[in-house]
């Protein structure tokens, strides 16, 4: 009998695992939760059977992370960052995380492969090219003062390289994937 002494991993997995673990998350996979942040370290994401087809670790972990980024550093130690799901006066903070994934996934020109697949993806498809111009949404704000801590905080050299490594694969991808195929959408708006 053979013994198996290794076995495959995702690349991506891999790589935003690696990311999430650069930025002090400890990411467990759940069948019972999509997404959830104890407020102690450790990130609870979905499993493949519980998400939807066109999530992924990546685009989940990406998400969350923003989540974090709007909610200020005093979010870390809050469950869920501090924000509870349905309440309804929470929804320009969901807005906001949207803006400022689409503007980190825009620099690596990913924004369709990290889109949101939530009640809230109407939201994302009509964000403007520029995500953080002023163009009346009082998101914007919100995003525009995250966007700072993303590009230049504690978190800003993980995140770039996940995303940055993320784009390598697309391109190592383009021509091998067909219009059904989720990493399709690398490389568009």
């Amino acid at each position: 009998m053979r013994s198996i002494s290794r076995v495959y991993s995702d690349p991506l997995d891999i790589i935003w695992t690696h990311a999430a673990s650069r930025m002090s998350m400890r990411i467990v996979r759940s069948a019972e939760v999509n997404a959830s942040w104890n407020g102690n370290g450790v990130l609870t994401i979905g499993t493949s059977e519980t998400l939807d087809p066109d999530d992924c670790l990546a685009q989940m972990v990406l998400h969350e992370t923003c989540h974090a980024l709007i909610e200020g550093p005093e979010s870390i130690t809050k469950p869920d960052w501090g924000l509870h799901s349905f309440d309804p006066s929470k929804k320009i903070h969901e807005h906001a995380c949207l803006r400022l994934q689409a503007a980190l996934a825009d620099r690596v020109g990913m924004r369709n492969f990290f889109a949101p697949t939530t009640m809230f993806r109407s939201y994302y498809d009509s964000i403007p090219d520029n995500p953080l111009i002023n163009d009346g949404d009082t998101a914007v704000v919100m995003a525009v003062a995250a966007w700072q801590a993303a590009c230049h905080g504690p978190w800003s050299e993980a995140l770039n390289d996940a995303l940055c490594a993320t784009t390598r694969i697309a391109e190592l991808l383009r021509g091998f994937t067909d219009c059904g195929s989720l990493w399709h959408t690398a490389g568009s708006k």
